[in-house]
């Protein structure tokens, strides 16, 4: 059993490395080295939700009818190991569109096969599959911290302006496309050796549409439309977090010596600082088995609503709060434990609990559309525009004005959890009648 535990630890590794590498740093790369404007920015970031739109089809038609699992992953990142490889070169705006394009639609189903091959080979998933999909966590940290190592080791010149600097670190993601090629190929290889995983060939039913009934009462209607705007907020945060935390690091001379010990550890670019937030992850999602059972859940999910509109508070106002900068923007990216732990996580708890044990699976994939797909599209293409508007120049960014929209349409679905979302005894659903939970 320990060296399952292992070969699916190592399996989520890779998994999470690949995406880590170069995501926190795509806005820095194509912004300062590729010169596409921020519209065409939030296009090119949309991409990857158009991949989880359609990956539960993709995966669902080939992996659990034709393929075993592990050769299609296999397949799967091999193939997309030489299409990111292509990243690093292409400069048509059109061009890195369509290679973006065949990337998410490869890639994106490969994030819910690896959870599926591990429920199917981990004899007590309930208990093992959290020690398991807590090595993708500890891959993107892992990684993206290198890749700051990288950034200023090697392409941080000395002497010369903040703006040259930030240049010089755009141009050296290239070699984060080429990280994540490499790792993408090992990762493919590696799937041969897992365990062997067939289809089902089994047809599915109909139980999307008997989900879609059921999230029409409440609280699953309140939740899956403040789920909406909240999961847009949770894009624009990975869309332009990484360049507005670099700026910062570009800077860090200036700073106390502190602050510059911050760019020694995580390294430069903002997407090594960003791992702080994978960081708080981990202490959240481990605090919440504990928590869950003394606050309700409407509670929990006002908490993590809390968390996204103060993160972004912080970030539009954090060159004048009273509290160095640096201190100020890593309590901000910490914040993200709370926001994914307790908003995003904790509503997987609710759809699973307010659903029938017939339809929870699709009510999930729903829930998870709406969040990982429709969120990222929309999320992606507002933070574009938005950044358009708060734009100064070529080569600087309002951020007060960039980061104070999104803190306000938080706090408007604030008020929205807190005016509609059912306070009281609401039944949790159980296949032999229900219980209350309460959730005042």
């Amino acid at each position: 059993m320990t060296g399952l535990m292992s070969r699916l630890s190592f399996m989520m590794f890779l998994q999470y490395a690949i995406w880590g590498a170069w995501l926190p740093l795509l806005y820095l790369f194509l912004s300062r080295h590729r010169e596409f404007g921020d519209a065409e920015i939030g296009y090119l970031f949309m991409i990857g939700g158009v991949g989880a739109v359609f990956a539960p089809f993709i995966a669902g038609q080939i992996a659990d009818r034709y393929f075993n699992t592990e050769r299609y992953l296999a397949l799967s990142h091999i193939v997309g190991g030489l299409l990111v490889f292509q990243l690093s070169w292409i400069e048509s705006y059109w061009m890195f569109f369509g290679f973006s394009l065949l990337y998410s639609l490869i890639y994106a189903p490969t994030l819910a096969l690896t959870n599926s091959i591990s429920f199917h080979h981990l004899p007590d998933r309930d208990r093992q599959f959290g020690r398991v999909r807590l090595w993708g966590t500890l891959g993107w940290i892992a990684v993206g911290i290198g890749i700051g190592q990288w950034l200023l080791h090697y392409h941080t010149p000395g002497d010369v302006s903040e703006s040259e600097q930030l240049a010089a670190q755009a141009a050296g993601i290239t070699d984060a496309f080429r990280l994540s090629a490499l790792l993408g190929i090992g990762m493919g290889l590696y799937c041969l050796t897992l365990p062997k995983t067939p289809p089902a060939r089994k047809k599915g039913s109909n139980a999307a549409i008997q989900a879609i009934g059921e999230a029409r009462r409440q609280p699953l209607i309140t939740l899956f439309l403040i789920a909406i705007p909240i999961s847009c907020i949770h894009q624009f945060y990975f869309v332009h977090t990484g360049p507005f935390l670099g700026e910062y690091q570009a800077g860090a001379g200036a700073m106390e010596d502190w602050a510059r010990w911050i760019n020694r550890i995580f390294g430069v670019g903002g997407g090594g600082l960003m791992t702080v937030g994978q960081m708080s992850e981990i202490l959240v999602l481990g605090l919440i088995p504990l928590v869950a059972k003394k606050l309700s859940r409407k509670n929990l999910l006002t908490i993590g609503i809390i968390a996204y509109a103060l993160r972004m508070f912080l970030f539009a106002y954090v060159d004048v709060l009273p509290v160095p900068a640096m201190m100020t923007l890593i309590a901000g990216v910490a914040l993200h434990g709370l926001c994914f732990g307790c908003f995003v996580f904790v509503a997987f708890m609710v759809v699973d609990e307010q659903t029938t044990p017939e339809v929870r699976a699709s009510a999930q994939s729903l829930f998870g559309l709406v969040v990982f797909g429709v969120g990222i599209i929309v999320g992606s293409v507002f933070a574009g525009y938005v950044a358009e508007w708060a734009r100064i120049d070529s080569e600087t960014m309002d951020y007060t004005r960039l980061f104070s929209v999104p803190m306000w349409i938080a706090a408007g679905c604030l008020l929205a959890m807190l005016l509609f979302y059912p306070g009281g005894k609401v039944p949790v659903v159980e296949p032999a009648g229900s219980i209350e939970e309460d959730v005042t």
